[in-house]
């Protein structure tokens, strides 16, 4: 008996490690992930989100496979929503930095007003000032409540400059069954992930210090979204959308020559920087 019981103490203290190690590389799937997702977006320019939304924004939030639950997703009605990904922001005061190192994010909703279905939808987020930022990285926000949240254009030939997208914090797409579209939001929330950060990073982290301050590299895990974001904006600014959008390429899943996007030196794989083998 008492082997017994010294046999399953043995087993526990193993798998707790174990355990660790697999939650800490299903993060680090999941910040690659909203690379390759949001790599595929810019990849579409005609029918994706136009270069000037992301020119002008401040902050890129990616969630991909964002599930519903009990309910319509997208039809109106009420249903359950749950999504995680990774928010990340230009660095620098006024937002007009290079991309800097992500907070993970989760998704909470029950009001969705876009006509795509599916089951796994992948969402876009645009963040369009500082207010909207600061909002999410602080506390749990709600869309359409704390921010202003606006289903956002798409294609190449959007129009410019309309009056809700010039005041909304938030600019929302979803992607569901190979088709973009503006996504209306309102009533879900946002707010970032500790648990998930405290993987991705190897100990506890404050999300806006990481996203606004720098106060930490970006995983290796972020390299694609990041380099995804550098090579398509490398800068924030303001005026309407460029002439001629396909001068500037979407990254490709090659990385680009090092040194060359401005960010900081990755950081290594979850187990390198806490310790674990």
């Amino acid at each position: 008996m008492r082997k017994a019981i010294a046999f399953l103490m043995m087993l526990t203290l193993v798998s707790v490690p174990l355990a660790a190690g697999e939650d800490e590389e299903r993060e680090d799937k999941r910040l690659e992930n909203c690379g390759r997702i949001l790599n595929e977006i810019l990849n579409e320019p005609e029918h994706g989100m136009p270069q000037f939304v992301l020119d002008r924004s401040y902050c890129v939030i990616m969630l991909p496979g964002t599930k519903k639950g009990n309910g319509f997703i997208f039809t109106g009605g009420f249903g359950g929503t749950f999504g995680r990904g990774a928010m990340t922001c230009r660095a620098g005061e006024k937002f007009d930095g290079p991309w800097g190192a992500p907070t993970m994010v989760a998704l909470e909703g029950v009001t969705w007003g876009l006509a795509l279905g599916g089951a796994s939808t992948d969402i876009l987020i645009t963040v369009m000032n500082d207010k909207g930022a600061s909002s999410i990285l602080t506390s749990k926000t709600k869309l359409g409540g704390d921010v202003t949240a606006t289903a956002g254009p798409v294609g190449r030939d959007a129009a410019a400059e309309s009056d809700a997208m010039m005041k909304s914090e938030l600019l929302t797409f979803a992607r569901a069954k190979g088709l973009f579209a503006g996504a209306q939001l309102s009533g879900s929330t946002l707010r970032a992930d500790g648990s998930a950060n405290e993987k991705i990073y190897g100990k506890k982290v404050d999300a806006k210090d990481v996203v606004l301050h720098g106060s930490d590299a970006p995983p290796a895990a972020a390299k694609l979204l990041l380099d995804s974001l550098a090579q398509r904006s490398p800068k924030r600014h303001e005026g309407e959308k460029s002439p001629d959008d396909s001068m500037t390429k979407p990254a490709q899943n090659s990385p680009p020559a090092s040194g060359k996007s401005g960010q900081q030196p990755a950081a290594n794989s979850p187990a390198q920087r806490t310790g674990k083998t």
